[in-house]
């Protein structure tokens, strides 16, 4: 049995920002292999119509891409790197409600100007907007003990 007061700690502003740095680098990879198809099928997509739709497609593979890793095991690989998890406010799997809707509220917040992001600056728990609306938190994962694993949601 693990100690809940461990797993429920929270992660700290800089390691999420420093997650975030490491994210980006991973979700450019993702768009750049993701565009090579649209683009090929669907040619120039720069302007009109299909300027549109290529960017309703890479919302859709983004949103793909983390709602994935955050139903799956709460964590994408650089979630991973920096030990964060995903958790719903009692420490479980969030559902794909919470990730549609965290997924949705950073990306308002992302365009305009980071502000879902800011709100950590001045939120009591120090957690990002997105995360307060959704009903999840970002917690830090122990480091691993000799012959303890961490928790995971694999079941």
């Amino acid at each position: 049995m693990q100690d809940n007061a461990i797993v429920s700690l929270p992660a700290s502003f800089l390691t999420r920002i420093a997650a975030m740095v490491y994210e980006l680098l991973l979700v450019t990879a993702v768009l750049l292999v993701a565009a090579l198809p649209f683009i090929y099928l669907a040619g120039n997509a720069e302007t009109g119509w299909r300027h549109y739709v290529f960017q309703a497609y890479l919302t859709g593979v983004l949103f793909a891409y983390f709602s994935a890793f955050w139903l799956r095991s709460g964590q994408t690989l650089a979630m991973k790197t920096w030990r964060i998890r995903l958790v719903d406010v009692g420490g479980g799997r969030p559902t794909l409600r919470q990730a549609a809707l965290r997924f949705v509220v950073a990306l308002i917040g992302l365009l305009l100007a980071g502000a879902g992001f800011w709100w950590a600056l001045f939120d009591r728990d120090r957690q990002f907007l997105h995360d307060r609306i959704a009903g999840t938190r970002l917690v830090r994962v122990p480091r691993k003990v000799q012959g303890v694993a961490n928790a995971d949601f694999t079941s």
